[in-house]
């Protein structure tokens, strides 16, 4: 097992092979880019810096950094959630980012 962590707060976890090899959270995914001999794909360079531990954003507290952010990352901390035993804080792996998803699709027609 691995657990991923971002200021201080578990963001994702599971078994190691899964976690690495289909990560769920942008910021594990950022982090799993820059290892070297990893085919991760293109890396990812998050932009900004990290936010002051004692004064976390609300909400999400990678969502300042994150290129996939949406609505209720910036207002909503998101719990761990997922299937089984690996897990995401992230509203990206939730319903919610899905009926998002959905309506954007619906606007963009």
């Amino acid at each position: 097992r691995v657990a991923v962590m971002y200021l201080g707060r578990i963001v994702e976890q599971g078994p190691a092979g899964t976690v690495l090899g289909q990560p769920l959270h942008p910021y594990t995914q950022a982090l799993i880019s820059a290892i070297p001999g990893m085919d991760a794909g293109q890396r990812i360079v998050l932009a900004g810096d990290p936010p002051n531990p004692e004064n976390v954003p609300p909400g999400c507290a990678f969502h300042p950094r994150c290129g996939q952010a949406f609505g209720p990352c910036a207002t909503r901390m998101p719990v761990l959630e997922g299937a089984g035993e690996h897990q995401a804080a992230c509203h990206l792996v939730t319903a919610e980012w899905a009926e998002a998803q959905a309506d954007s699709r619906k606007i963009a027609r």
